[in-house]
């Protein structure tokens, strides 16, 4: 699977003059910035706040902007013309990655900043967010994959922004519910995991069972996001 910078680059340019025209997509961008002022204007809500906020972001961003780009390529019919063309499935998919990654990185640390969150352990926090991002985009592909319009799009991400935004609340009902225990293993709660432990002062060794799971879930991701996109290219 080869890769060329020049042709990712090409559909990174594209896909940013693509979501500056769609205000419909790109006005998702505000959410997370509005709710960052609201819980900064409450009080200090602490780490789990914050990553309440943070996991907002990844699925109106990572997941939601990226689904909408590529179910904006399949209801223009131009997603098949870029399978056909000499570009390879690593340059389509990490082109049509790159300006999600980089919007979904600007206003994690836009929120953050607003929140006035200052991890302890910067570089473990920052590794963790970077993996987590991996995963939530290659979440958004297979989801785009799946959807024909961007309104389509729209609808199918309710399910996975409800579910890795509001799944750490249920965390508490563990002791009576045996099985919401199994919620520990997902990306969302391990990444609020890892800021708890930097909180009490963890270094990458504290925390790298965390890491690997996380790599494990991004990587399960990417290899998805691939499978279904050759699937699409026979299609």
């Amino acid at each position: 699977m080869t890769f060329s910078m020049k042709r990712a680059l090409a559909i990174f340019q594209k896909d940013y003059k693509d979501l500056s025209r769609n205000l419909f997509v790109s006005s998702t961008l505000i959410m997370p910035l509005f709710f960052a002022v609201f819980y900064s204007r409450i009080g200090d809500g602490g780490v789990d706040i914050t990553y309440f906020v943070i996991n907002i972001t990844f699925s109106l961003v990572a997941i939601f902007v990226q689904c909408a780009l590529i179910a904006e390529e399949k209801e223009k019919n131009t997603l098949r013309g870029l399978m056909l063309s000499p570009a390879s499935t690593l340059d389509i998919l990490l082109g049509k990655s790159a300006l999600t990654f980089v919007t979904t990185m600007i206003l994690i640390v836009a929120s953050s900043f607003l929140m006035d969150y200052a991890p302890q352990n910067l570089a473990v926090i920052a590794l963790a967010l970077i993996v987590s991002t991996f995963f939530y985009i290659g979440i958004g592909t297979m989801f785009g994959l799946m959807t024909k319009t961007v309104m389509e799009a729209s609808l199918i991400v309710m399910l996975p922004f409800f579910f890795f935004s509001f799944s750490p609340m249920l965390l508490p009902l563990q002791n009576r519910f045996a099985i919401i225990g199994l919620l520990e293993y997902l990306p969302n709660v391990l990444l609020i995991d890892v800021a708890h432990q930097v909180e009490d002062g963890a270094n990458f060794g504290a925390v790298g069972l965390e890491l690997g799971l996380l790599t494990v879930w991004a990587f399960a991701a990417f290899v998805g996001s691939v499978v279904m996109y050759n699937r699409k290219q026979t299609d």
